[in-house]
């Protein structure tokens, strides 16, 4: 096998990855519902609070967890295995990880595990990292 026949996610062959199956068909289209009619004439003025609200995060997102898998492999030498990195990573990260990390994507990958791959994608095209063997993560 070469390296091209291999998953930039996991590092697994495209063959056993999750990512390499192909996606599952779309949900069917919702009913389309008639509009509401509004009742009344008087409108509520949009108070500046409203307005300028914004969701709080619900999974951490790759950028935060970069530094961190820079700062965990340089810690260990340079290099990890990947299950090894994960491990370390989620102790170091546990007071920042959010219960929606912990859910799975609809892959069945664990949602922060998910963004760290993300995050070594960025990190390689950065040159910060190289790929290494299949299941490693190697600092450039």
């Amino acid at each position: 096998m070469s390296a091209e026949d291999y998953c930039d996610l996991c590092d697994l062959p495209l063959s056993t990855c999750v990512h390499g199956m192909p996606p599952a068909p779309p949900p069917p289209p919702a009913p389309v519902k008639a509009p509401r009619v509004r009742t009344t004439t008087a409108r509520k003025a949009a108070s500046p609070a409203t307005t300028t609200r914004t969701a709080p995060r619900r999974w951490t997102p790759p950028e935060v967890l970069a530094p961190a898998i820079v700062a965990t492999l340089t810690e260990a030498g340079g290099e990890l295995d990947q299950e090894e990195l994960f491990t370390r990573l989620e102790e170091l990260m546990a007071d920042r990880l959010t219960d929606a990390d912990h859910q799975t994507t609809p892959e069945g990958e664990l949602r922060w595990r998910y963004a760290a791959r993300k995050a070594r994608q960025t990190l390689v095209a950065e040159g910060v990292m190289v790929k290494g063997r299949p299941g490693a993560w190697v600092l450039a």
